[in-house]
């Protein structure tokens, strides 16, 4: 075969691809009204989105634009049956990776995705569950791509706090270890992000990590524990002596002294424990932590999502240019 028979065929194979996401995004703009036909398709969509990489062809673009706009209709994002919104999250997800780092909707559709996301995961499902492979999916490519960065952007402060209190209740030993990786990935991200952290968070955090609750919740107790040690600059700030708590931490001086006594001579210990395998220590601007991920190093540049000022309509900026 010569070089322009393989090009060629490279050609054909492409527009197949681009017309099978085109077609299922058609379908998806008027459903199946059965559930199972419905979540069949989403799992099709999610599939051929998968495959489909950064900074795609302007065909590409073209193929996606239909499943880019059904996604996030009311009969879809809003569907009363919880397997298909998180279906539809799921997708939305693998869009948004495609199109870093810009976002793929207006800011409003963004701050509501998120917290479809964050009911996802307070209602985490038992891993037998068809939902739950859906979630951990989410979990792991919002670590990856560092999506909650666009969390901040929108100043979603309290659906991050949300979020926190999400991971440190539904955290368990059982979990597969990528899993409690992106966890404490998404949690450091957005520490090392912030330039204050809110008492709302400061007080979830101090209140996972009393000595009454070590043997409630052991790996919760140690997430939260390894994240206040991760804080502890930004904590010598809000509790010097001088300083008047308030109220929300008014007993958190102890935990806190106790806290970092234990960690001041241990890293973090989240990972260990498990027996997850090596930590990765690297430096970055703030904190020297960074961990494996489901066997790639979570080392990925800041990505800065440019996201729109306006609010109304769907905008899916990467796909119209």
């Amino acid at each position: 075969m010569t070089s322009f028979d393989r090009k060629l065929e490279k050609q054909l194979k492409d527009r197949e691809f681009e017309r099978q996401i085109k077609e299922a995004g058609n379908r998806l703009i008027n459903p199946p009204s059965s559930i199972d036909d419905l979540l069949t398709l989403l799992d099709k969509v999610e599939n051929l989105l998968a495959y489909v990489e950064q900074e795609p062809s302007k065909s590409m673009r073209d193929a996606l634009l239909p499943s880019v706009k059904a996604l996030i209709t009311d009969k879809l994002l809003r569907h009363a049956e919880m397997d298909v919104k998180v279906s539809v999250v799921s997708c939305i997800i693998e869009i948004t990776r495609i199109t870093a780092p810009d976002a793929p909707y207006k800011d409003e559709q963004m701050k509501e995705i998120f917290q479809f996301i964050v009911a996802a995961f307070e209602n985490m499902p038992h891993v037998s569950t068809r939902s739950y492979k859906k979630v951990v999916s989410i979990l792991d490519t919002i670590a990856k791509v560092k999506l909650c960065f666009v969390m901040l952007d929108l100043e979603c402060d309290a659906l991050v706090v949300e979020m926190f209190q999400s991971f440190l209740k539904i955290i368990r030993s059982n979990y597969p270890p990528f899993v409690l990786s992106a966890m404490e990935t998404i949690m450091n991200l957005v520490i090392d992000e912030s330039e204050d952290i809110s008492l709302d968070l400061l007080s979830s955090l101090f209140a996972i990590v009393r000595k009454e609750n070590q043997n409630v919740s052991p790996i919760s107790w140690t997430l939260g524990e390894q994240i206040i040690t991760r804080i502890n600059a930004q904590l010598e700030r809000i509790m010097a002596p001088t300083q008047k708590l308030p109220n929300e931490l008014e007993s958190a001086h102890d935990v806190n002294v106790e806290v970092v006594k234990r960690a001041s001579d241990q890293p973090s210990t989240i990972l260990e424990d498990l027996h997850l395998g090596k930590v990765e220590e690297v430096k970055t601007t703030m904190f020297p932590m960074v961990h494996k991920v489901q066997d790639e190093i979570m080392l990925i540049p800041h990505i800065d999502f440019v996201i729109p000022n306006e609010s109304n309509a769907v905008e899916f900026k990467v796909l119209l240019v």
